[in-house]
This record gives C-alpha cells, structure tokens and sequence, in this order.
C-alpha cells in the first residue's frame, strides 16, 4: 500500500460490520476476535464509547476500539492496523488520540497478545504483572454453566 497518503484519524465514523472485520483479518487480531460472528462484533463496535479510526483514502487501516468512563480509566479493547501499514506510526498514533479524547488524568489499561507486548512498552506503557480473565462462554477455553438463583422460600 502506498506510504504517500496521508492518513487521517476520526472518531465519528459510521463504521460497517463488514469493513471493520475485513480489517480485523488483515491486522491479524482477526485471530483473537469473533470474526466469524458478525452478531456478536457488531455488538463490539456498538457498545465500545470510544472508537478512533484510521484511514488512507476511503481504506479502514486502523482502529483503536476502547471502553470507558471518560475520567478515570479507559480499557483499550483493540489496536489494530492492517499488516501492510504497520511500523508506520499509525498504531502510536491511535493510542495518542484516544488519549487526546479521554484527556491527560484518564488511565488506558490493556491484555496484550505475547506478540505485541515489547510494542506497548515502546509507545510508553507499564507492564502490569497483576492481570485476571474471566472468560466467557465463548472462549474455547469454556466455562461451566451458571448456578441458577435458589428461589425464595415462601
């Protein structure tokens, strides 16, 4: 892909289910992700409160998808950048303007893939030794079935 281009950043994008896991697949995050559940990623993209997007020309090349209160933390559910673009800057430049739009006291915590945690210490993260998932129902790695709430004797 062209490096002449410039890229432009957006956080207003009405963005397509389509768009965003064609995406997904060319950053490789596609791997981790319910591509093949479009229901279920379009839920994703609905209910993240902060989405920053990258484009080069009319092509989706980048999205930085976070969850948010907006003064204290933000988690940073996806960084993505199609594969042909990355070590161009893009992926340093979403987490700068998410930071951007949730301001300077706002903390952004994120679960890195094994291949992408010397990238986060890079752009100026801390790892954090203390992390836990609870994973949902799925995750290959099930869970078992919820105990149901006794009922309330008479």
């Amino acid at each position: 892909m062209p490096e002449t281009t410039e890229i432009v950043y957006r956080d207003d994008a009405n963005l397509g289910v389509e768009e965003a896991v064609d995406l997904y697949r060319r950053s490789t995050l596609g791997e981790r992700r319910p591509v093949d559940r479009p229901d279920t990623f379009a839920d994703m993209l609905r209910h993240a409160n902060l989405t920053v997007t990258a484009w080069r020309g009319d092509r989706l090349v980048g999205i930085s998808r976070s969850l948010t209160d907006f003064s204290y933390v933000a988690y940073l559910a996806d960084l993505a950048v199609d594969a042909e673009c990355q070590r161009q800057g893009i992926g340093r430049r979403l987490v700068e303007e998410t930071r951007r739009r949730l301001g300077p006291r706002c903390m952004i915590v994120l679960l890195a893939a094994p291949k992408a945690a010397e990238y986060y210490a890079r752009i100026g993260f801390e790892h954090h030794p203390r992390a836990w998932v609870l994973r949902g129902a799925d995750d290959a790695r099930s869970v078992p079935e919820p105990i149901q709430p006794s009922r309330s004797r008479p």
